[in-house]
């Protein structure tokens, strides 16, 4: 494995900066690593590769995918996985992640990361397919928590619990999505402090920021805006919980020059400092 650690503040890897992110930098405001979409390199050659392995000399990287569909009732794209695991023996990444949720059913993907009903045997259901994953990959996997417009009637517990109750029987760990918590609670009208004290600090391997788009009564996880002074709230609470975790700023969309998103990713190292600061001295 890579024996850099990833700790800090990092970006998600875009092709518009793949350029700018090999020039200098003012070390103050330089990424500390690098998230990778994984699809975008499961190729055994060409310019992504050749981009990516470049960067990596200089960066730490971790690997995100969006194909996974952890939750489908279709069997595990071994195939897929198999890919994913060339590409991680390749560029050695801090960690693989990729979404609690199920993007396609009969062998047909439906191109978004749909929300899984929170039941028993939901978890049931995820139990072994996380263990299969761990086992084909070698590491442990990391699972984020998506953002939502719907519920089902089914449900039996909220998505905190869900979420808790899987990484307490898993081996699993969490990306945990500041944005997607704030997106969901406004759209369910649910506590999102109450859901950050509802994860598990030690199973917590990173933190997402993002933008959105508010329609009023509706939250668009969008990823094509600022973090908003909202999230930004939710964010330093939790830090205030959890202490120092791996934060990184993904934008897909409206995509700024680089020196535009360093300045938005050192707000966050900023913020950290000064809610660490109180955090160390309680502790």
């Amino acid at each position: 494995m890579d024996p850099r650690p990833i700790e800090g503040f990092g970006l998600g890897l875009r092709v518009e900066h793949y350029q700018a992110l090999g020039e200098s930098l003012d070390p103050a405001l330089r990424p500390q690593w690098l998230e990778i979409i994984s699809e975008n390199y499961l190729v055994p050659g060409g310019k992504p590769l050749h981009h990516l392995e470049r960067l990596r000399r200089d960066y730490p990287v971790v690997m995100h995918g969006v194909s996974l569909s952890i939750g489908s009732s279709d069997p595990l794209d071994r195939a897929y996985l198999r890919e994913l695991r060339a590409l991680a023996d390749r560029i050695e990444p801090g960690w693989v992640s990729d979404h609690l949720c199920w993007g396609g059913v009969d062998h047909r993907r439906l191109h978004d990361l749909l929300p899984l009903p929170y039941t028993e045997a939901t978890l049931d259901h995820l139990l072994p397919r996380i263990d299969e994953v761990q086992e084909l990959l070698g590491r442990p996997l990391v699972l984020e928590n998506v953002s939502s417009y719907v519920r089902y009637a089914q449900d039996e517990m909220g998505e905190a619990d869900f979420i808790a109750a899987l990484l307490k029987r898993s081996g699993a760990m969490l990306l945990l999505d500041v944005n997607n918590v704030y997106v969901s609670s406004r759209n369910h009208g649910f506590d999102a402090r109450a859901f950050i004290d509802a994860m598990p600090a030690e199973r917590v391997r990173q933190i997402h920021l993002a933008g959105h788009e508010d329609q009023g009564e509706l939250l668009i996880d969008t990823h094509d805006h600022p973090v908003c002074d909202a999230v930004w709230q939710l964010y330093a609470y939790t830090l205030h919980r959890m202490g120092p975790v791996p934060t990184m700023i993904e934008r897909d969309d409206h995509i700024p020059p680089l020196p535009e998103l360093l300045q938005e990713l050192d707000l966050a190292r900023q913020l950290s400092r000064r809610v660490l600061a109180g955090w160390q001295e309680a502790a």
